[in-house]
Order: structure tokens, then sequence, then C-alpha cells
């Protein structure tokens, strides 16, 4: 499909830049963005995200992020940002490689896990000092509340084990779990193998950046242990603790996991 057909609907100059881009939609993940891989002849890809102007979700925030992380970590480029009164638009470099996610590289599942945890020990070693992104347990909470009243949790998206509850439910379920204390570092926030990137089996680079900030080291551990069980098979989320180094907090990953079901 060529570019002209959404050509229509993008603000003027971001139109004018990605004239002759033929894209494809990346339909992965739950996130109210839309993911567009866009293509043209002796050029390099790009990667467009748009969002709906929603409460509680904006398409600013990562680009402020990566542009915060660009010379600290391995991140996409923000090439432009656009907006206008319905939605917003953030044009990114590609990162090479294919998502730790993908089938071809399920032949060698060890070297995929250690080079998803090594990578996660790479973001948690970032100096929080003066970090502008807070993602603590009082900021996360409230935002989850928000995305309740916004009506941007949807049930039917709950994990298996939680169908069929409500959504306040799950929310006082999740006010009662509350940990105590916060072992705090710069977290991803949504660490999971589809969005970090391997080349050669050799860790490339890491995308989607919007839920970023100072948290629990528990935000990302609890998600990609999740993640490592539903791509390579139960038996494997054991490895991410022990190349990681950390005794498995099994409060904390519970915590994290009911937390992730308001984003």
């Amino acid at each position: 499909m060529k570019f002209a057909t959404l050509q229509k609907t993008l603000p003027p100059l971001l139109a004018e830049f990605l004239s002759g881009y033929a894209f494809r939609q990346i339909h992965i993940g739950l996130s109210p963005s839309k993911v567009f891989r866009l293509d043209a002849a002796n050029k390099n890809s790009l990667y467009l995200k748009t969002s709906p102007r929603v409460p509680g979700f904006s398409l600013l925030q990562e680009k402020l992020k990566l542009e915060w992380l660009e010379n600290r970590l391995p991140v996409p480029k923000v090439l432009r940002f656009a907006e206008d009164e319905n939605t917003d638009y953030l044009l990114l470099s590609e990162i090479s490689g294919k998502p730790a996610s993908d089938d071809s590289l399920k032949k060698n599942i060890p070297r995929v896990i250690e080079q998803l945890t090594t990578g996660l020990k790479t973001i948690h070693t970032l100096p929080v000092e003066n970090c502008p992104f807070d993602a603590r347990l009082d900021s996360a909470i409230k935002l989850a509340r928000e995305r309740i009243i916004n009506g941007l949790v949807e049930q039917e998206d709950f994990d298996e084990e939680r169908q069929g509850r409500t959504v306040e439910d799950i929310f006082q379920e999740l006010i009662a779990a509350k940990p105590t204390g916060e072992d705090l570092v710069f977290t991803h926030g949504d660490y999971c193998a589809p969005n970090v990137i391997l080349k050669n089996g050799k860790l490339s680079g890491f995308v989607d950046w919007g839920n970023a900030g100072v948290a629990d080291k528990y935000q990302d551990l609890a998600l990609l242990s999740r993640s490592v069980s539903y791509n390579f098979g139960e038996e494997w989320s054991k490895s991410v603790f022990e190349i990681y180094g950390i005794e498995p907090d099994w409060e904390k990953i519970y915590f994290y996991r009911l937390l992730d079901e308001f984003f």
C-alpha cells in the first residue's frame, strides 16, 4: 500500500517529508498507538507511531524520553513529532534487527534470554539523579486511577486469570498489594521480548519507551519474566532472575503484573 492513502490525514509538513514511502502496519501489543513501517527505494526504513490524544497517554512523552535517552542507550532517533487536535504523530529511525520474540530466534533460546536480561541490567545502570521521568508507585497508581476514570482500561484485555473480574475489583486488589518499599532504578516500563531488538544474536537496541521512568526494578523484571514464559515456555522464566543475579520477589512480581492490567 502506498503511503498516499494515509498522507491525507497527516499534518502537511509530515506528509511532505514522507512522500514516496510505502507503509505497512505492525500489529503488536495492546497500546492505543498504531505503528507503521515505512519503506522507500534507496532510503532507510522508518517507523511512524500515531495515537489518539487521550488522557494519560501521549506520544509527546515518548518523544521526550527518547531524546533524553539519546547517547545513553541504543534507542530510535526522533526524526519528527507532529500533532493535531485529535492525534499525535511520532516518526522514528529504525533499530536494525529483529524483535527478540521473532520465531527465527527460537533456535537458541538461552542466547536470546541472556541478551534480554543483560540488556535490562544495562538499562537499570542509568543514573536516576535528576531524571525527569517519574514512574514510582504513587505516580503509577494515580495514573492507573485516571485511566479507569477516563474509560481507558478494558477488562476484556485482562490476563486469563483475571478474566470476568471488574476493573474496580482489580484496582482494589492493586491497592491492597502495594509494596512497602521501592528499589529505584531507571526502568523501561514495558520490557518484553517484542520491544528488544537483536541482530546476529546480539542486542541491537530497545523500542517503545512510552512508560519509561524511575521505578522499582521489578516493574521490568515482572514483565520480562512473564514475556519469557509466554514466548519461550514457563521453564525458561527462572533464567531471567539467575542471569540478573537476584532472588525473585514474588509479591512484587505479582503486584507489577497486576499494575500492568491498567496500561
